[in-house]
This record gives structure tokens, C-alpha cells and sequence, in this order.
């Protein structure tokens, strides 16, 4: 099987790897937002590119209550209109990058930036939308649990509570895989953008189950991309739309 998350609109890249013979693991983040390293997106789209490169360098200062005072400033008196522009802006953008996996046996969960429901409704047939749920792939038990942290109210937020009883929904699993890393600080933190995701929930969900593999993304630049967490293999899978890469597994 092939894993990748963090597609951030790469549909080229995507169509791909889709092509390659075997199951296709998709985990999360299909659109573009923001792309921190060059502030082009949907966002930067809608308010411009030169607010984007304002927030993503505060953020990246960890200056993060600055960062929304410029949001809030570039979208006062507007702010309907700016959510309809990229609303309107990501559905056209999963439209392309879904269509990139038609015909291809994937699996596909959702990352903090998707709006599952929207996601979901742009997937070709010949997918899989899968959240909470196991499926037997290659012979493993493969458990999937989207959606990110809390952090800024991103669509895909999961909270804490309700991502401990997706994970609990799973039971034992051959291989984990999720958007978000677990609470391990290596896995968690972004070198570049300062930044630090993690689940407590994954990583109680790891030591109590101890499946063979975690696979994950969420992180683009992390202080490693892999770690041992008793008897799991964590594995960062990479920014997908930075190295065009899929993860071989099996």
C-alpha cells in the first residue's frame, strides 16, 4: 500500500501516485489554504497575498493573537463574503484533486482544513471516505481516524473527547492511521513554522492497543518523522505537497 497526507491541492502529483498498482492511503488536507512556505492559496486568493505572508510570519513567531488581529482587521465588514469566496474556492479545488483518484482502490480521511461533508461529496465512486473505521487491506487491519486538534476552528477540528471515542470505536489494529500525530514532542513540532499538534488521545490509544504501525502527517517539517512508542512504528508520511512523495508500506 501507498500513503501520503498533506496534498494540499498537488492533483498532478496525486493522479500520480493514484495510478500505481495497490490500495492508496490518503490521510487528510486535500486543499490548499495557505501554503506557509510561499503564502500562495485559497486564502491568499480571496484577501490577498501580501495579508497571508503577514499571518504566517507572526505565526511563525508564535505571535498567533497578532496573527488573527490581522485577520480580523483584512476582513471587517466583510467577513460573510470572505467565507462564501473560499468555500466556493475549496469546492472547486477538491473537485480537481478528487477527480486525480478516480479509478484508483483509496482510502481517504479527512485532516483539519476539510470539511468532511465536503470532502466526501466530491470523491469518486471508486473510493473510500473513511473515518472511525477499520478496513482489512493487504491482509491488515487498518484503523482510520481523521481530523485534527482544536487550534483556530478549522472544519476538521476534532475535539478531544470525540477523537477518544473514535479511537476507542476501533478496538486492536494491525496499523493506525490519522491526520494528527501523537503527543510525542519530536512528532508534534514544527521546526519551521513553530507550531505544535499533537493528541494525547492517539498516543493513550497507542500505548493501551500497541498496533505495528501509526502512520500520520499534519506536521510538515518535524523534528523526526519517526519514533518507537512501545512496540509502534510512528511514521510521518510528509508533506505531500512539497515532495510529491508516497510512503511504500508492506
Amino acid at each position: 500500500m501507498l500513503i501520503v497526507s498533506d496534498v494540499h491541492g498537488a492533483a498532478d502529483a496525486l493522479r500520480r501516485v493514484a495510478s500505481t498498482d495497490g490500495p492508496l492511503l490518503v490521510l487528510g488536507d486535500l486543499v490548499n489554504l495557505i501554503d506557509y512556505r510561499t503564502g500562495e492559496g485559497i486564502v491568499a486568493d480571496v484577501i490577498g497575498i501580501d495579508v497571508v505572508t503577514r499571518i504566517s510570519s507572526l505565526r511563525s513567531r508564535g505571535l498567533r493573537s497578532e496573527a488573527q488581529a490581522v485577520w480580523v482587521e483584512a476582513t471587517a465588514g466583510r467577513q460573510a463574503e470572505v467565507d462564501s469566496e473560499i468555500s466556493a474556492l475549496m469546492a472547486a479545488e477538491y473537485r480537481t484533486v478528487c477527480a486525480s483518484l478516480d479509478g484508483a482502490d483509496a482510502y481517504v480521511t479527512y485532516g483539519n482544513v476539510d470539511p468532511p461533508d465536503m470532502l466526501r461529496e466530491f470523491l469518486p465512486p471508486t473510493t473510500h471516505f473513511v473515518d472511525a473505521e477499520t478496513r482489512i487491506i493487504e491482509n491488515s487491519t487498518v484503523g482510520f481516524v481523521g481530523g485534527g486538534i482544536p487550534r483556530i476552528g478549522s472544519p476538521g477540528e476534532v475535539d478531544p473527547q470525540d477523537m477518544r471515542l473514535k479511537l476507542e470505536s476501533l478496538g486492536p489494529v494491525d496499523i493506525l492511521c490519522t491526520h494528527v500525530p501523537p503527543d510525542v514532542q519530536a512528532l508534534a513540532s514544527d521546526v519551521v513554522g513553530r507550531t505544535r499538534k499533537a493528541s494525547k488521545e492517539i498516543l493513550d490509544y497507542l500505548l493501551a492497543y500497541q498496533p505495528a504501525f501509526h502512520f500520520f502527517g499534519d506536521i510538515h517539517q518535524p523534528q523526526a518523522t519517526t519514533w518507537q512508542v512501545g512496540n509502534t512504528r510512528c511514521i510521518n508520511v510528509g508533506y505531500f505537497r512539497a515532495t510529491g512523495r508516497a510512503v511504500h508500506h508492506g
